[in-house]
């Protein structure tokens, strides 16, 4: 069974960075495509950015130059880098899988991802 778990979140400061994990277990990510997405209280779930099983990146314009996706494949762990953080980034933050082809134009469709995490709260403060 596949099973995804994140971690990392916590209270920060606005300016502050948090790296975020995404442990997956329960089966093959050789060629599995890892997404993440944030949802901030009353609102729908956003993309944030992906990691595509080529190894591409693709990330949403309001992080573009301060979140960082990476894989540690000895560990089928995906992290996500959150550098210059704002209240705005305040959220539950997901990870979810894709296990195999995602093309570049979905990326941001929550129907095409095929497991979830729980999440972890992020709270950035002003």
């Amino acid at each position: 069974q596949v099973r995804l778990e994140e971690s990392g979140g916590g209270l920060v400061q606005a300016g502050d960075s948090l790296r975020l994990s995404c442990t997956a277990s329960g089966g093959n990510f050789n060629r599995a495509a890892v997404a993440w997405f944030r949802q901030a209280p009353g609102k729908g779930r956003e993309f944030v950015g992906i990691r595509m099983r080529s190894g591409g990146l693709e990330y949403e314009d309001s992080v573009k130059g301060r979140f960082t996706i990476s894989k540690d494949n000895a560990k089928n762990t995906w992290y996500l880098q959150m550098n210059s953080l704002t209240p705005e980034d305040t959220g539950v933050y997901l990870c979810a899988v894709k296990m195999n082809v995602i093309l570049t134009a979905t990326v941001s469709s929550i129907g095409r991802y095929d497991y979830w995490g729980q999440g972890t709260q992020v709270t950035v403060a002003s």
